[in-house]
């Protein structure tokens, strides 16, 4: 079994699973049971995917599932926020920065932001190595073509 202790995805998502730990606590009532139980139940498997991806050699199918369960995880926050379940714009700022830097840390704005900053696609694996000699703490469990 891999140790995935080490990985920063892994502490980041940790770290997020934690903080809705406690801010769902400061939600009413209503959001606490409804949103509040989504927002926790998807940052749990956030973890579990990572766990499961780092344990298998082919990681494609386990890497787009989390890629869409962070997704999922961005859609959820973004409600909360329009129902005013967080209690202040606070709560809200840093649970969607603990998502975004899972995010990137995972991959899933890969395809985005290849087309987006104007990179081709068949040039974004030298864009990454460039990049992680600028970044050596970002570490990407995504195998490169």
């Amino acid at each position: 079994m891999a140790h995935y202790e080490h990985l920063p995805i892994y502490r980041e998502a940790f770290k997020f699973l934690i903080y809705c730990e406690t801010i769902v606590l400061h939600f009413s009532r209503y959001h606490k049971y409804t949103h509040g139980s989504d927002l926790r139940n998807t940052a749990r498997t956030v973890v579990k995917l990572i766990i499961r991806a780092n344990n298998q050699s082919d990681k494609e199918q386990v890497l787009e599932k989390l890629r869409v369960t962070i997704e999922e995880i961005k859609v959820i926050i973004r409600i909360c926020k329009e129902v005013k379940a967080f209690n202040s714009f606070n709560s809200f700022e840093t649970a969607i920065n603990h998502v975004a830097d899972i995010s990137l840390r995972s991959g899933a704005s890969r395809p985005r932001l290849g087309t987006r900053v104007g990179f081709p696609v068949d040039q974004w694996e030298r864009y990454l190595r460039a990049a992680l000699m600028v970044w050596p703490q970002v570490v990407l469990i995504v195998s490169l073509r």
